[in-house]
């Protein structure tokens, strides 16, 4: 839940110790079961997993770890990050894009890659093969350069690609793109993005909540594509219930004022 962290409890608190109990006991708690379903789950490993959590505790007196157990028991999905996050933090969901680079690969390095590779003794004239990564703010960047795919047929940069998870076939793509995304809610989340194109297509990506497993704080992925990307959004049905939209769109769009949904009001 938003809020001032000093009048909010975690669900799993005292109820004589929480400020705002409806919400807490109720709407809280209803949310997480649902994100669950519907996003982390999926609505059959759910299902299957709450109706063995019926009949193996009816007639019973169990309590919510129980609960935990047998939905990780009954559909074998780890969800320790869940409940711990739902329910014992106050945590919210909040993932944003940090930043948004465009590269181009090279097989010489840029001034800045120079300067390096010349303090650490080596001789650039007797370098062996090599692919060098140039970002799109560094006075080499060469736009023309870039959209020529320099060292398609390089075997260095087809491997390289691979190693970052990505399907290369013949000719390397001819656009590549750093992207970071950061996490400044707390609450780890699967990371739900819409990629848009410049042809006007777009692309649908989950990554797993594992994604955060290495790094807590922000994450990056590399986009490889033949065409130019020119949007990218998070959480884009709104159903991980991220209580700020603000940093969730690359280029960021600017959200209407109060004063301007007022008058879109008036005028509807």
């Amino acid at each position: 839940m938003a809020g001032n962290q000093e009048f909010i409890s975690p669900i799993m608190s005292n109820p004589e110790n929480v400020y705002q109990l409806g919400p807490n006991a109720y709407a809280k708690p209803a949310t997480a079961l649902n994100i669950l379903r519907e996003t982390v789950m999926g609505r059959e490993a759910f299902d299957h997993a709450f109706r063995t959590y019926a009949q193996r505790w009816m007639f019973k007196h169990p309590t919510p770890e129980d609960f935990f157990r047998t939905m990780e028991d009954a559909s074998a999905i780890d969800l320790d990050w869940f409940w711990r996050g739902w329910f014992y933090t106050t945590d919210v969901v909040d993932i944003g894009v940090k930043s948004v680079k465009r590269y181009y690969f090279s097989d010489t390095p840029d001034q800045k890659t120079t300067e390096q590779l010349e303090s650490f003794g080596y001789d650039l004239e007797n370098l062996p093969e090599m692919v060098f990564k140039i970002d799109e703010d560094s006075e080499s960047f060469n736009a023309e350069q870039a959209d020529q795919s320099a060292v398609a047929g390089s075997q260095i940069l087809k491997e390289y690609l691979q190693e970052q998870g990505l399907d290369v076939n013949e000719s390397a793509p001819k656009y590549f793109y750093e992207i970071e995304f950061e996490k400044p809610g707390g609450l780890v989340m699967p990371l739900i993005v819409e990629y848009s194109y410049a042809d006007g297509t777009k692309e649908r990506v989950t990554y797993p909540v594992q994604l955060w497993r290495k790094n807590d704080a922000s994450v990056k992925k590399i986009i490889a594509a033949n065409k130019e990307l020119v949007g990218v959004i998070i959480d884009p049905d709104l159903e991980t219930a991220d209580v700020n939209l603000d940093n969730n769109n690359w280029p960021k769009q600017e959200a209407p004022s109060d004063f301007e949904k007022f008058k879109e009001k008036i005028k509807g």
